[in-house]
């Protein structure tokens, strides 16, 4: 009689599913072991799948009916009703535990495209504006009581026109976003996000950034207090404030082991301090490459990967670099 492997067998062997969707979702027809695994693989980072919409409405709904009787009491006294819905059901799992990455941008069109599909009754004469920032406010405010470690958080302005988003001064923040390590933002949102973020994340290894025209001053503070900063991302069409952000990273001279940048305006020379970088990835114009040759003679003993996305640096600066740099790309 064959023996039934036990549970954290299955644990590990589900995990080599994490990329394969498809698997996972056959997975969850089988039973309520299997389906509970595979959902908790799933909704680790659920907005991957937030593009298509028919999914998309699933995901609202799925988050609507796991959210506390006091909220949908809120959103019920302001007009929004979806009490034809099975929303409202208790949900077979607490789906949003298992989130370890929580997108702030997503969730903010997701609302606004189901708010103005009008797939829900709303009564209330408030705007859809103010009907979007309320039920984002609940969904985050649920996200932050449910989720013990959040791993990663993405917060992009011009995708999300709910500005001033309130969640990170909760009381229940500091508990979730404790083991943060990884952080991606546009460089103009409120600095009081920051500012609260920079209370209770000190262990960011992973940033990127996108540059807008503010730069905000929180985010330089966020910067200056992490310890061991490790991979960042830099982003920007616009040559106002890079250098600001850049001079924050002095910092991380030593612990700095991936660098990626895009755009343009990025002053390159700085990246000589990083002197234990083992990956450079660089998307970049021609134009891009002005200041290029200040690093052609300077040492990156552990430099393993070098890329170049768009265009190359003169051929002659690139020989010099690579025959210091060379030897240990892979």
């Amino acid at each position: 009689m064959s023996r039934q492997l036990p549970a954290d067998c299955f644990s590990e062997i589900f995990e080599y599913f994490e990329n394969d969707k498809v698997t996972l979702r056959s997975c969850l027809l089988v039973n309520r072991f299997w389906c509970e695994l595979s959902v908790k693989i799933l909704w680790r980072n659920i907005w991957s799948f937030i593009h298509r919409s028919d999914i998309q409405l699933k995901i609202f709904n799925t988050l609507i009916s796991c959210l506390p009787n006091e909220s949908k009491q809120l959103l019920s006294k302001n007009g929004i009703f979806i009490s034809t819905s099975s929303t409202w059901k208790s949900s077979l799992f607490n789906y949003a535990s298992f989130c370890k990455v929580l997108s702030i941008h997503e969730i903010d069109q997701m609302i606004k495209r189901v708010l103005e599909n009008h797939q829900f009754a709303i009564t209330s004469p408030q705007s859809l504006d103010y009907n979007k920032y309320l039920l984002s406010q609940e969904i985050l405010k649920m996200f932050m009581n449910e989720i013990s470690s959040l791993k990663s958080l993405e917060y992009y302005s011009e995708r999300s026109k709910n500005e001033n988003i309130m969640f990170v001064h909760l009381s229940e923040t500091k508990n979730c976003l404790k083991d943060l390590t990884k952080l991606k933002c546009s460089s103009d949102i409120y600095s009081e996000f920051f500012f609260q973020l920079s209370q209770i994340c000190h262990n960011i290894q992973s940033l990127t950034i996108e540059f807008k025209d503010i730069i905000s001053n929180g985010l330089i503070d966020l910067i200056s207090l992490q310890n061991n900063l490790k991979n960042v991302t830099l982003k920007s069409e616009d040559k106002d404030g890079t250098e600001i952000i850049v001079s924050s990273l002095t910092k991380f001279s030593s612990s700095l082991t991936k660098l990626k940048i895009k755009g343009y305006y990025i002053p390159l020379s700085f990246i000589a301090m990083f002197t234990n970088l083992q990956e450079l990835v660089l998307s970049l114009e021609l134009s891009g490459f002005y200041d290029f040759n200040q690093l052609q003679y300077v040492n990156f003993p552990q430099l393993k990967v070098l890329k170049f996305l768009d265009e190359y640096p003169e051929v002659e600066v690139m020989i010099k670099f690579l025959e210091i740099n060379g030897k240990n790309l892979n």
